[in-house]
C-alpha cells in the first residue's frame, strides 16, 4: 500500500514544513501515534474538568479506562481506520485518525501540537483525512474548540443534530462531494 503524502511547503519561519503521511506502523510510527494520542486524550480529559464535563472535579494525568488501549496499542484500536501522521524535518506534531465505511467517513481524532497551531498543521491532516473520500464525512468536536469548530467550518462542516448524548458536544457533517471552503 502506498502512503499519501501531503506537504505544505514552508513560507515563513511562522509556517514550518509539514509532511503529512499514512502510519507505516513500524516502531516509531506506533510510538508517535501513541504519544500524540495519549497527549489529546490527556488534554481532552483536563479540558472537560475545566469546562465541568470531567468525570472528576480535579485534572488526572491517568486516562479513563475506555481511551486507555487507543493510547497503549493504537495499531490495534485503529485497525479498521488510516491513520496519518504530520511530521516537521525535527519530529512527529500531528496525527489524523479517519475511518472510512462504505464510502461514508469519519474523524475520530484529530490532534496538532499546541506549539505549532495557527500555522497550518490542523489544515493539512484535516486536509489529508478529507482526501480520502468524496462522501460525506462526519465527526465531533466539543463545543470548547473554537478554533478546530472554525477550521471544520471552513472545510464545509455544519452543525447537525447530535448523534451523541454527551453534553457540550457538537456533531459536525460535510456533505458528499463538497468542496472545501479556503
Amino acid at each position: 500500500m502506498t502512503s499519501q503524502l501531503h506537504s505544505h511547503p514552508s513560507h515563513d519561519e511562522r509556517r514550518p514544513s509539514i509532511r503529512v503521511r499514512e502510519s507505516l506502523w513500524d516502531d516509531a510510527d506506533t510510538t508517535a501515534v501513541s504519544e500524540l494520542v495519549r497527549t489529546y486524550l490527556l488534554q481532552t480529559e483536563m479540558e472537560k474538568v475545566t469546562h465541568g464535563r470531567g468525570e472528576s472535579a480535579a485534572p488526572t494525568t491517568v486516562l479513563p479506562q475506555r481511551y486507555e488501549r487507543e493510547a497503549e496499542d493504537p495499531r490495534a484500536a485503529y485497525a479498521d481506520c488510516t491513520t496519518l501522521l504530520a511530521s516537521t524535518e525535527q519530529r512527529p506534531v500531528g496525527v489524523v485518525v479517519v475511518r472510512v465505511d462504505g464510502g461514508e467517513g469519519e474523524i475520530k481524532r484529530l490532534w496538532a501540537d499546541p506549539d505549532l497551531r495557527g500555522r497550518g498543521l490542523g489544515s493539512a491532516l484535516l486536509d489529508a483525512a478529507l482526501a480520502r473520500t468524496s462522501e460525506r464525512v462526519r465527526l465531533s468536536v466539543w463545543e470548547w474548540r473554537a478554533p478546530a469548530i472554525g477550521l471544520y467550518e471552513s472545510r464545509g462542516f455544519e452543525r447537525v443534530a447530535s448523534w451523541d448524548d454527551r453534553e457540550g458536544l457538537i456533531c459536525m457533517v460535510r456533505p458528499a462531494d463538497t468542496m472545501p471552503l479556503r
